[in-house]
């Protein structure tokens, strides 16, 4: 199949199959006029590859991924490890998040948001002083 067609297929813009192929995640076969031609074994490893995407795998963990995906030899184990890291990571930015709200919350509760110029909001932001 051609790359709109793997796109379609797999529901990934076509610049996105051209980059996977670019840096390497993808091998597609070429057709004899030379065009890229995606096999069922493509649109599978483009699947595989936009799911680990959207559970927030990077490029090189996807790279990761792929390669104990072929592995028949692999040991759970370490796709379990891939999968606590990223868990971790997750967490990680969960508190970030948090924290962020948190600051957020309290300057915005602290913020008249009347016609005043005076913004603690605004303040917080430029360090206490003024521009």
């Amino acid at each position: 199949m051609n790359i709109g067609e793997a796109a379609d297929t797999t529901g990934l813009p076509a610049k996105t199959i051209r980059y996977y192929e670019d840096i390497g995640l993808i091998r597609p076969g070429r057709a004899a006029n030379g065009y890229r031609d995606y096999g069922d074994k493509d649109v599978h490893r483009l699947a595989f590859i936009q799911r680990s995407r959207s559970l927030g795998f990077t490029i090189d963990e996807c790279r990761s991924l792929l390669s104990l995906y072929k592995d028949k030899e692999r040991a759970s184990s370490d796709v379990k490890a891939l999968a606590t890291d990223k868990i971790r990571e997750i967490d990680r930015k969960l508190r970030e998040l948090q924290s962020l709200r948190d600051t957020l919350t309290n300057l915005a509760d602290h913020c008249h948001g009347d016609d005043r110029p005076d913004c603690p909001i605004i303040d917080e932001m430029a360090g206490g002083t003024r521009i």
